[in-house]
Protein backbone atom coordinates (compact mmCIF):
# COMPACT_ATOMS: atom_id res chain seq x y z
CA UNK A 1 0.00 0.00 0.00
CA UNK A 2 1.05 3.43 -0.59
CA UNK A 3 0.91 5.91 1.83
CA UNK A 4 0.30 9.55 1.39
CA UNK A 5 2.44 12.44 2.25
CA UNK A 6 1.47 14.87 4.80
CA UNK A 7 1.77 18.61 3.85
CA UNK A 8 3.42 20.19 6.69
CA UNK A 9 1.20 23.83 7.29
CA UNK A 10 1.91 27.30 6.75
CA UNK A 11 -0.21 28.10 9.70
CA UNK A 12 0.55 31.46 11.15
CA UNK A 13 2.05 32.93 8.41
CA UNK A 14 -0.39 35.41 7.50
CA UNK A 15 -1.37 36.08 11.06
CA UNK A 16 2.52 37.22 11.19
CA UNK A 17 2.36 39.33 8.29
CA UNK A 18 -0.50 41.21 9.51
CA UNK A 19 1.77 42.16 12.27
CA UNK A 20 5.02 42.41 10.75
CA UNK A 21 4.31 42.98 6.73
CA UNK A 22 5.00 40.28 5.13
CA UNK A 23 8.19 41.87 2.97
CA UNK A 24 10.03 41.90 5.81
CA UNK A 25 8.80 38.61 7.07
CA UNK A 26 9.92 37.01 3.98
CA UNK A 27 13.07 38.82 3.75
CA UNK A 28 14.40 37.87 7.06
CA UNK A 29 13.46 34.08 6.86
CA UNK A 30 15.43 34.40 3.46
CA UNK A 31 18.83 35.60 5.41
CA UNK A 32 18.64 32.45 7.74
CA UNK A 33 17.79 29.83 5.00
CA UNK A 34 21.19 28.29 3.99
CA UNK A 35 20.71 25.02 1.54
CA UNK A 36 23.52 22.27 1.65
CA UNK A 37 24.30 21.20 -2.34
CA UNK A 38 26.38 18.05 -2.74
CA UNK A 39 26.97 17.90 -6.74
CA UNK A 40 28.08 15.10 -8.79
CA UNK A 41 31.91 16.02 -7.13
CA UNK A 42 31.44 15.35 -3.35
CA UNK A 43 34.27 17.62 -2.69
CA UNK A 44 32.95 20.56 -4.80
CA UNK A 45 29.88 20.69 -2.10
CA UNK A 46 29.12 24.17 -0.49
CA UNK A 47 26.46 25.73 1.47
CA UNK A 48 24.31 28.52 -0.14
CA UNK A 49 22.29 31.35 1.42
CA UNK A 50 18.81 31.74 0.96
CA UNK A 51 19.47 35.96 0.64
CA UNK A 52 22.03 34.86 -2.18
CA UNK A 53 24.59 37.15 1.11
CA UNK A 54 27.27 33.72 0.86
CA UNK A 55 28.33 30.61 -0.80
CA UNK A 56 30.85 28.87 1.14
CA UNK A 57 32.39 25.43 0.53
CA UNK A 58 31.63 22.48 2.70
CA UNK A 59 33.33 19.82 3.60
CA UNK A 60 30.74 16.03 2.77
CA UNK A 61 32.89 12.79 3.24
CA UNK A 62 31.70 9.70 1.12
CA UNK A 63 33.35 6.74 0.19
CA UNK A 64 33.95 8.45 -3.27
CA UNK A 65 34.41 11.75 -4.88
CA UNK A 66 31.56 10.59 -7.67
CA UNK A 67 28.80 9.12 -5.09
CA UNK A 68 26.32 11.43 -5.60
CA UNK A 69 26.68 11.38 -9.15
CA UNK A 70 23.12 10.94 -11.06
CA UNK A 71 22.08 9.47 -7.33
CA UNK A 72 18.16 10.81 -6.33
CA UNK A 73 17.95 12.34 -2.82
CA UNK A 74 14.94 12.78 -0.25
CA UNK A 75 14.72 12.81 3.45
CA UNK A 76 13.79 9.98 5.66
CA UNK A 77 12.63 10.97 9.33
CA UNK A 78 14.80 14.57 8.59
CA UNK A 79 17.74 13.16 7.41
CA UNK A 80 19.43 13.17 3.84
CA UNK A 81 19.30 9.97 2.02
CA UNK A 82 20.39 9.14 -1.18
CA UNK A 83 19.47 6.45 -3.87
CA UNK A 84 21.18 4.13 -6.35
CA UNK A 85 23.50 6.20 -9.14
CA UNK A 86 26.61 5.77 -11.59
CA UNK A 87 28.61 5.09 -8.52
CA UNK A 88 26.69 2.17 -7.20
CA UNK A 89 23.16 1.63 -8.54
CA UNK A 90 21.49 -0.07 -5.53
CA UNK A 91 23.13 1.90 -2.81
CA UNK A 92 21.31 3.56 -0.29
CA UNK A 93 23.57 6.01 2.06
CA UNK A 94 22.72 8.58 4.81
CA UNK A 95 24.00 11.82 6.01
CA UNK A 96 25.19 11.77 9.21
CA UNK A 97 26.44 15.18 10.37
CA UNK A 98 29.02 15.56 7.69
CA UNK A 99 29.17 11.89 6.49
CA UNK A 100 27.24 9.46 3.78
CA UNK A 101 27.44 6.41 5.09
CA UNK A 102 26.12 3.36 3.08
CA UNK A 103 23.43 1.16 4.53
CA UNK A 104 23.17 -2.28 4.29
CA UNK A 105 20.06 -1.94 3.09
CA UNK A 106 19.67 -1.75 -0.91
CA UNK A 107 17.95 -0.81 -3.60
CA UNK A 108 15.63 -3.86 -5.18
CA UNK A 109 16.80 -2.64 -8.72
CA UNK A 110 19.72 -0.77 -10.53
CA UNK A 111 18.85 2.61 -10.97
CA UNK A 112 22.12 3.96 -12.01
CA UNK A 113 20.42 6.93 -14.11
CA UNK A 114 17.25 9.21 -14.79
CA UNK A 115 16.05 8.11 -11.61
CA UNK A 116 13.47 10.09 -8.90
CA UNK A 117 12.98 9.76 -4.69
CA UNK A 118 10.09 11.51 -3.42
CA UNK A 119 9.85 11.84 0.26
CA UNK A 120 5.93 10.48 1.19
CA UNK A 121 5.17 8.90 4.92
CA UNK A 122 8.23 6.69 3.82
CA UNK A 123 10.42 7.26 0.40
CA UNK A 124 9.16 6.44 -3.17
CA UNK A 125 12.09 5.77 -5.66
CA UNK A 126 10.88 5.58 -8.94
CA UNK A 127 12.20 4.71 -13.00
CA UNK A 128 15.42 4.72 -14.08
CA UNK A 129 17.89 2.96 -16.52
CA UNK A 130 19.32 -1.01 -15.78
CA UNK A 131 20.13 -1.43 -19.37
CA UNK A 132 16.43 -0.67 -20.42
CA UNK A 133 13.95 2.57 -19.54
CA UNK A 134 12.20 1.28 -16.03
CA UNK A 135 8.81 2.04 -15.21
CA UNK A 136 9.44 0.14 -11.80
CA UNK A 137 8.73 1.28 -8.08
CA UNK A 138 10.19 0.62 -4.78
CA UNK A 139 9.46 2.24 -1.65
CA UNK A 140 11.71 2.60 1.76
CA UNK A 141 10.94 2.72 5.00
CA UNK A 142 14.22 3.81 6.10
CA UNK A 143 15.27 -0.08 6.83
CA UNK A 144 14.03 -2.06 3.48
CA UNK A 145 12.49 -1.57 0.29
CA UNK A 146 9.50 -3.68 -1.01
CA UNK A 147 8.22 -2.98 -4.47
CA UNK A 148 5.55 -1.42 -5.45
CA UNK A 149 2.68 -0.57 -8.33
CA UNK A 150 4.97 0.30 -11.66
CA UNK A 151 4.13 3.36 -13.81
CA UNK A 152 1.66 2.81 -17.22
CA UNK A 153 4.73 5.08 -18.91
CA UNK A 154 8.40 5.37 -18.60
CA UNK A 155 9.21 8.44 -17.17
CA UNK A 156 13.25 8.83 -17.47
CA UNK A 157 14.26 12.23 -16.03
CA UNK A 158 10.60 12.49 -15.51
CA UNK A 159 11.09 13.08 -12.00
CA UNK A 160 8.47 12.49 -9.07
CA UNK A 161 6.47 15.63 -7.25
CA UNK A 162 3.33 15.76 -5.39
CA UNK A 163 -0.55 16.06 -7.13
CA UNK A 164 -3.32 17.22 -4.95
CA UNK A 165 -1.16 14.96 -1.98
CA UNK A 166 -0.02 12.07 -4.30
CA UNK A 167 3.12 10.90 -6.41
CA UNK A 168 3.46 11.96 -9.90
CA UNK A 169 5.59 12.26 -12.69
CA UNK A 170 5.66 14.06 -16.17
CA UNK A 171 7.38 13.21 -19.79
CA UNK A 172 10.40 11.37 -20.13
CA UNK A 173 13.89 11.97 -21.94
CA UNK A 174 14.37 9.12 -23.67
CA UNK A 175 10.96 8.33 -25.08
CA UNK A 176 10.35 12.12 -25.68
CA UNK A 177 6.47 11.94 -24.68
CA UNK A 178 4.49 14.35 -23.11
CA UNK A 179 2.26 11.83 -20.53
CA UNK A 180 1.63 12.82 -16.73
CA UNK A 181 0.80 10.00 -14.34
CA UNK A 182 -0.38 10.11 -10.54
CA UNK A 183 0.18 7.33 -8.12
CA UNK A 184 -2.58 6.07 -5.87
CA UNK A 185 -3.32 3.35 -3.01
CA UNK A 186 -5.10 1.28 -6.37
CA UNK A 187 -2.04 1.99 -8.70
CA UNK A 188 -0.84 4.84 -11.54
CA UNK A 189 -3.55 6.76 -13.24
CA UNK A 190 -3.50 9.01 -16.44
CA UNK A 191 -3.22 13.20 -15.49
CA UNK A 192 -3.92 15.51 -18.41
CA UNK A 193 -0.61 15.41 -20.76
CA UNK A 194 1.60 18.27 -20.61
CA UNK A 195 1.51 20.69 -23.19
CA UNK A 196 5.50 20.12 -24.37
CA UNK A 197 7.29 16.93 -24.59
CA UNK A 198 8.97 17.75 -21.66
CA UNK A 199 11.79 15.97 -19.27
CA UNK A 200 14.86 17.24 -17.68
CA UNK A 201 12.34 19.39 -15.51
CA UNK A 202 12.29 20.06 -11.47
CA UNK A 203 8.96 19.14 -9.92
CA UNK A 204 7.68 20.27 -6.64
CA UNK A 205 4.50 20.70 -4.77
CA UNK A 206 2.59 23.51 -3.03
CA UNK A 207 0.57 23.24 -0.20
CA UNK A 208 -2.37 24.20 -2.30
CA UNK A 209 -2.28 20.84 -3.82
CA UNK A 210 -1.10 21.70 -7.40
CA UNK A 211 2.31 20.96 -8.75
CA UNK A 212 5.12 23.27 -10.23
CA UNK A 213 7.18 21.91 -13.28
CA UNK A 214 10.59 24.20 -13.83
CA UNK A 215 12.48 24.39 -16.96
CA UNK A 216 13.16 21.44 -18.62
CA UNK A 217 14.26 20.18 -22.26
CA UNK A 218 11.15 20.46 -24.95
CA UNK A 219 11.76 17.55 -27.36
CA UNK A 220 9.55 19.62 -29.76
CA UNK A 221 10.12 21.76 -32.50
CA UNK A 222 13.96 20.36 -32.56
CA UNK A 223 14.53 20.86 -29.02
CA UNK A 224 15.52 23.52 -26.26
CA UNK A 225 15.72 24.11 -23.44
CA UNK A 226 13.00 26.02 -20.96
CA UNK A 227 12.71 28.69 -19.01
CA UNK A 228 8.70 28.24 -18.06
CA UNK A 229 7.42 27.64 -14.48
CA UNK A 230 3.83 25.14 -15.71
CA UNK A 231 1.12 24.76 -12.90
CA UNK A 232 -0.80 21.56 -12.97
CA UNK A 233 -3.89 22.45 -11.20
CA UNK A 234 -7.45 21.78 -11.35
CA UNK A 235 -6.61 19.08 -13.97
CA UNK A 236 -5.21 21.63 -16.23
CA UNK A 237 -1.39 22.88 -17.05
CA UNK A 238 -0.93 26.79 -17.13
CA UNK A 239 2.43 28.05 -17.40
CA UNK A 240 2.77 31.30 -14.48
CA UNK A 241 6.08 32.37 -15.46
CA UNK A 242 9.23 32.06 -16.59
CA UNK A 243 12.74 31.32 -14.84
CA UNK A 244 15.10 34.17 -15.95
CA UNK A 245 17.92 31.91 -17.87
CA UNK A 246 16.48 28.87 -19.36
CA UNK A 247 17.94 25.48 -17.20
CA UNK A 248 17.40 22.26 -17.39
CA UNK A 249 19.26 19.49 -15.50
CA UNK A 250 18.50 21.27 -12.16
CA UNK A 251 17.28 20.36 -8.84
CA UNK A 252 15.08 22.36 -7.27
CA UNK A 253 13.89 22.61 -3.36
CA UNK A 254 10.51 24.54 -1.76
CA UNK A 255 11.58 26.76 1.74
CA UNK A 256 9.08 28.66 3.73
CA UNK A 257 7.40 30.16 0.67
CA UNK A 258 10.58 29.89 -1.70
CA UNK A 259 11.19 27.70 -4.45
CA UNK A 260 15.46 27.96 -5.13
CA UNK A 261 16.06 26.18 -8.81
CA UNK A 262 20.16 25.36 -9.04
CA UNK A 263 20.19 25.43 -12.89
CA UNK A 264 22.83 23.38 -14.83
CA UNK A 265 22.91 24.78 -18.49
CA UNK A 266 23.60 28.50 -17.23
CA UNK A 267 24.77 27.97 -13.49
CA UNK A 268 22.34 29.89 -12.44
CA UNK A 269 20.83 29.61 -8.82
CA UNK A 270 17.48 31.62 -8.68
CA UNK A 271 15.11 32.32 -6.16
CA UNK A 272 10.97 32.25 -6.68
CA UNK A 273 9.07 33.74 -4.22
CA UNK A 274 5.76 33.39 -3.51
CA UNK A 275 2.33 35.04 -1.53
CA UNK A 276 0.83 33.48 1.46
CA UNK A 277 -1.53 32.28 -0.88
CA UNK A 278 1.30 30.49 -3.28
CA UNK A 279 0.59 33.02 -5.93
CA UNK A 280 4.45 33.36 -7.86
CA UNK A 281 5.14 37.08 -7.02
CA UNK A 282 8.73 37.29 -7.97
CA UNK A 283 11.38 35.69 -9.46
CA UNK A 284 15.53 36.26 -8.59
CA UNK A 285 19.11 35.38 -9.41
CA UNK A 286 20.65 35.20 -6.06
CA UNK A 287 24.11 33.70 -7.46
CA UNK A 288 25.56 31.11 -9.64
CA UNK A 289 26.97 27.34 -8.81
CA UNK A 290 30.67 27.38 -8.91
CA UNK A 291 30.45 24.46 -11.60
CA UNK A 292 28.46 23.31 -14.64
CA UNK A 293 26.95 20.60 -11.55
CA UNK A 294 23.62 18.70 -12.68
CA UNK A 295 21.03 17.46 -10.58
CA UNK A 296 22.55 18.56 -7.39
CA UNK A 297 21.68 16.98 -4.09
CA UNK A 298 19.34 19.60 -1.77
CA UNK A 299 19.16 19.86 1.77
CA UNK A 300 18.02 22.78 3.98
CA UNK A 301 20.26 22.95 7.04
CA UNK A 302 21.77 25.21 9.65
CA UNK A 303 24.88 28.33 9.15
CA UNK A 304 28.07 26.63 8.53
CA UNK A 305 26.90 22.81 8.09
CA UNK A 306 30.28 21.26 7.42
CA UNK A 307 32.40 24.48 6.44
Amino acid sequence: MLSCLVIPSKVGLAQLSTIIGLNFFVISFQSEVFILVIPNYVDKSYLQSGDGSSQISATINAPDNYYADYAAHALVNGKLHIFGGWNDDTKIARLDDCTLNELTARLNEERNDAHAALSIENVLICFGWSGDNLKTCEIFDGSTTVSTFAADWSHYHGGLGLYKNQPASVGCDDEEHQKAETLSATGWTALPDHPKRIALHSLVALGNQSMLLIGGWDYGNGGAAQSGIWQLKNENWNKIGDLLQADYYGSAIYIGISIYYFGYDSNAIERMDFTETEDLQTIAKIGNQPGSFYLPVLFQTVPYYCV
